[in-house]
Order: C-alpha cells, then sequence, then structure tokens
C-alpha cells in the first residue's frame, strides 16, 4: 500500500502532533506499506519519513527543485521524484499514493486537501482524503463543511472524498477500507 501524507514542515507546532505522526509512521513502516510524502527534513514531514525508514517501510520523497537548492530534501529517502512546481508534485504525490491523509498542516496542507478533492470531483481519480484530526486539529474545518452542506454548497457526499479521523484506530481503519478494491 502507498500512503500520500500531506502535513507541515514546521517544527514550531504542539509536541504532540510529533508523537501522533511518528506512531502513524510505525504502522507505516511495520505493515511494509510505502510513504509518499513532500520529501523535506523539516517538521511532521521529517518525523513521519524517519519513522517510517526506521520501521522497515519504504519512503518516497516528491521534492520541488526548490527545496533542493534550500538544500532541505530528505536524505532519508529510498527514492525521489523530482518536480519543479507544487502543482506537478500535488499530481506526483497524487499518483503514486492509494491513499492520502493529512496531518496538521497549514496553507499547503490546505491547498493539497482541496485539490485532490476537487479533481476527485470531477473524475480525475478515485482517490480519498483522511484528515486525521489530531487532537481536534481539523474539528473546525469539518464544522465549515457541515456548514457548506447546509447552505448548499456542496452537492452529493462529501464523504466520497474528504473523510475526517478522530483518533488512531479510526484513521488507520479508514486508510485500509480505502485501499481495498
Amino acid at each position: 500500500m502507498k500512503v500520500g501524507i500531506f502535513c507541515s514542515a514546521n517544527s514550531q507546532i504542539d509536541p504532540d502532533f510529533f508523537t501522533l505522526t511518528r506512531q502513524l509512521g510505525e504502522w507505516i513502516g511495520t505493515h511494509h506499506h510505502t510513504l509518499v510524502y513532500g520529501g523535506t527534513d523539516l517538521g511532521l514531514m521529517d518525523c513521519v519519513a524517519h519513522a517510517v525508514a526506521e520501521n522497515g517501510g519504504r519512503v518516497v520523497g516528491v521534492v520541488p527543485a526548490r527545496l533542493l537548492e534550500n538544500e532541505h530534501a530528505n536524505p532519508i529517502d529510498h527514492e525521489r521524484l523530482l518536480c519543479n512546481t507544487l502543482a506537478e508534485r500535488k499530481q506526483l504525490m497524487t499518483a503514486h499514493s492509494d491513499v492520502l491523509v493529512a496531518l496538521p498542516g497549514g496553507i499547503g496542507t490546505l491547498d493539497e486537501v482541496f485539490t485532490v478533492a476537487g479533481e476527485g470531483t470531477l473524475a480525475y481519480h478515485n482517490k480519498k482524503v483522511i484528515l486525521y484530526s489530531m487532537k481536534g486539529f481539523w474539528d473546525e474545518l469539518e464544522s465549515f463543511f457541515d456548514h457548506l452542506k447546509q447552505q448548499g454548497f456542496i452537492r452529493g457526499q462529501l464523504e466520497q472524498r474528504i473523510l475526517f479521523a478522530h483518533n488512531f484506530e479510526e484513521m488507520v481503519s479508514m486508510i485500509v477500507r480505502c485501499t481495498e478494491r
């Protein structure tokens, strides 16, 4: 299984997010799955990559050229896919993943989530993105989506594209269900 992870490259965040990210990386690694991620040696990205690699999983970093210039490409990657833009990075990550998971993150992570969901609604792919709401991180976004549905701005079932997991067990169960075909 290839699990794409969108997450923060910031290290100045709640330490609990690192603990929970490590737990996910350990699960991916011990089950000999592949991590597909943004390829940096910063923040939660670095944390999940190390946890996967240290526990027997494969690590694929999707690295924009600008990160190579800034020397932030993660040397732990088993494979590196190079790209020129963030749009290409999202395309490659989606193409090389069976399911995508969003951990806490900022504008870049939100962009990735919305791109995957938007492309899915237009049938470019049939992949889901799971927002792992560590410590309630994505709860307000989930409420906002409910508001959008109530106002008629989301047609159909949002759950066909975006899922919210509120604990580790729920998230792992969703990953497994999303990759069963």
